[in-house]
């Protein structure tokens, strides 16, 4: 169990680092992928055998370099590989120690790779999330509404064109560094999402990918400190991170936003979060996260004002389903207007939405248990109540719906 365990971590904090340097010396990363795969395959058995080593992440570089080395095809990859090792203090040693072993942290390089142009733009962010931040074809399947099958192949199509097309290793210059800067802040919130929406934190993994998320929204910045959006993404994951503490009670309890004690909220994250968002709306390219960010502010000010502005929500989420008409937008918007104008008024938004459209959408299910509850509406009330836990994976959400339908 205890080998399993320091695998499980080591994979939630060393994958990414770790495929995107041997990608990088191989400029081939299914080659990394499959040689990472061997090494966390044998960590289990010798880690198993022997005891878990003192350094888990020099342990599985060398072995997967091992890896790599035995499957070279040409002898030039392997002389690469063997060169570069060499250069780190890694052409021999079977377990180094991190304090004499440096290598560089390829993460935010490989994600603008996955975005390079000659990939197909759908498979952008879905790239990025497996190579970079780890989530399985499955994982991304679900959220992207593909068969797991389907998006798998179109994983494999393109790794493949990385290799086969020969693309560089290296940071696009600065004036292509603008054109796949969207994909990439995509896919980095889509990996803060996953994490975020794992309401009792049981999974230490899904908590480094949230810590893993906003340092690579922080390198965004730093490369690019003029793009708006960057720092619209970073104070949107700050604002949302600061609440961790009070999304769940000590008996792992889930706590609905406007229900959560926000004395418990991070107060140094918020502010953090302010400074970015005001910065960014210096350079006047209103964009989505900014706006997003923008509506995370308005609930954070219940902090101070101890209510929440429900018409400025509704404007904001109006101007952010023009930019971004996404099913989240587009029910919280129903939300906020129930609450500014009305329950019935939010009722009427939230049945415009098609219904195709919904049909397996937790969250409009929810809000509208929630709506006719409050209308007296029992029956149909918990009809979309029983929807809504049908579609729950979370135990801790499941249970409070569960409550609420009582």
């Amino acid at each position: 169990m205890e080998a399993r365990r320091a695998a499980e971590l080591a994979a939630r904090n060393s994958y990414g680092r770790l495929v995107a340097y041997l990608a990088a010396q191989t400029r081939d990363v299914v080659a990394a992928e499959d040689a990472l795969g061997d090494a966390f395959l044998s960590a289990l058995k010798t880690w198993t055998e022997s005891g878990v080593p003192k350094n888990p992440e020099a342990w599985l570089l060398v072995t997967a370099r091992n890896r790599l080395i035995d499957a070279g095809r040409r002898s030039q990859v392997r002389d690469k590989v063997l060169n570069t090792f060499k250069l780190n203090g890694l052409e021999s040693s079977t377990e180094p120690s991190l304090e004499s072993v440096t290598f560089p942290d390829d993460r935010l390089k490989l994600l603008f790779i996955c975005a390079h142009p000659a990939i197909d733009s759908t498979i952008h962010t879905p790239l990025m999330l497996q190579t970079v931040l780890g989530l399985n074809a499955a994982q991304i399947a679900s959220a992207f509404l593909v068969a797991p099958a389907t998006m798998s192949q179109r994983l494999v199509r393109a790794k493949t064109k990385i290799r086969d097309a020969r693309i560089a290793f290296e940071l696009p210059e600065e004036k292509d560094l603008p054109t796949r800067l969207s994909a990439v802040l995509e896919a980095i919130y889509a990996a803060y999402t996953n994490a975020w929406e794992t309401v009792d934190g049981s999974d230490p993994r899904h908590q480094g990918l949230a810590a893993e998320a906003i340092w690579l929204a922080r390198l965004c910045v730093h490369l690019m400190p003029q793009e708006p959006e960057a720092r619209g993404l970073l104070a949107l994951m700050l604002y949302c991170e600061s609440r961790r503490d009070a999304r769940r009670t000590v008996n792992g309890a889930y706590v609905p936003l406007l229900q959560q004690d926000t004395s418990l909220w991070s107060q140094i994250a918020i502010a953090e979060a302010e400074r970015e968002l005001a910065q960014a709306a210096t350079f006047k390219q209103l964009g989505r996260f900014q706006l997003e960010a923008a509506i995370q502010s308005i609930h954070a000010q219940r902090a101070i004002a101890h209510q929440v502005n429900w018409q400025v929500l509704a404007l904001l989420y109006e101007g952010l389903i023009q930019l971004s008409p996404t099913l989240g937008a587009l029910v919280s918007h129903a939300a906020a207007i129930a609450e500014a104008q009305g329950i019935e008024q939010g009722l009427i938004h939230l049945d415009a939405i098609p219904i195709e459209s919904i049909k397996n959408y937790q969250p409009y299910w929810a809000l509208k248990a929630h709506l006719l509850k409050q209308l007296g509406s029992k029956s149909a009330s918990q009809q979309a109540y029983s929807r809504a836990i049908g579609l729950t994976e979370d135990s801790a959400v499941r249970e409070f719906l569960l409550n609420q339908s009582l």
